[in-house]
Formats: C-alpha cells, structure tokens, sequence
C-alpha cells in the first residue's frame, strides 16, 4: 500500500513516502506560507502519488503536547481525506535524530531537508511497530 508521513512544522511539512512499505524515500518538503496553501500542496502531492494511506506525526510530551496536537489535527481536516487512512505517530526526538543523521552529509540550511528524514523517520517507526 502506498503511504507518505508528513513532519508538520510551522514553516515547512517534512515528507515521505514508501510505495512497498519496506523502503522510505524522503520528497522534498513542502513550504508552507500559510495553513491554505500547504493543505493544497500537501494533497496535490498525495493525489500525484496516488497515496493511500497517510502517517502524520505528533508530538508526545512536552509543554505545549496539546496545543501542538490541536495544530495538526486542525491541519489534517483541511486535507480533506474522507477515503484514506490516517494514522498518528508519535514523533518525539525525529528532529533531532534527522540532524544527527545528518550531521556532516550537507548544510544545515533551512531547506526541509532535515523536516523531510524527519518524516522518513516517523514512518520507518510507524512501519516498525505495526
């Protein structure tokens, strides 16, 4: 089944996907100028990879869990995913693993590459654990 993992950050949305469920590919991320606008992206790019299932990471712990999580379940309703799943993962420490991981590979820019092998990591968790 082909399913993608977005990382939603407030200025970028980490994605990827895996089309066997064994390998994961981080895509480039998705800039987000406002909440519209990266609803849009992010399901013109399940619509292009014909994604069936959706793995969305959430924050666990922390001091702002809740407000965080109300974020990104808000987000997730703009998508309007009535006929895929979606599933929520817990994130905690995929950042900062992503940038240990790649700690010397390339240039810590602002490019969403780090947001990207975040949400590479959230799915290979998700994977991991089913």
């Amino acid at each position: 089944m082909k399913t993608a993992s977005i990382d939603v950050g407030l200025k970028r949305i980490g994605v990827a996907i895996t089309m066997d469920e064994r390998i994961v590919f981080p895509q480039e991320a998705i800039l987000r100028h406002n909440r519209k606008q990266a609803a849009r992206d992010v399901k013109a790019f399940l619509n292009e990879w014909e994604i069936e299932r959706l793995v969305v990471g959430l924050p666990k712990g922390g001091s702002s869990q809740e407000e965080m999580e109300r974020r990104i379940k808000h987000f997730v309703a703009l998508l309007e995913l009535e006929a895929m799943e979606v599933i929520y993962q817990d994130e905690q420490g995929s950042s900062m693993e992503a940038k240990e991981l790649t700690q010397g590979v390339f240039r810590q820019k602002r490019d969403g590459k780090i947001d990207s092998i975040a949400a590479k990591i959230i799915l290979e968790r998700w994977l991991e654990a089913r």
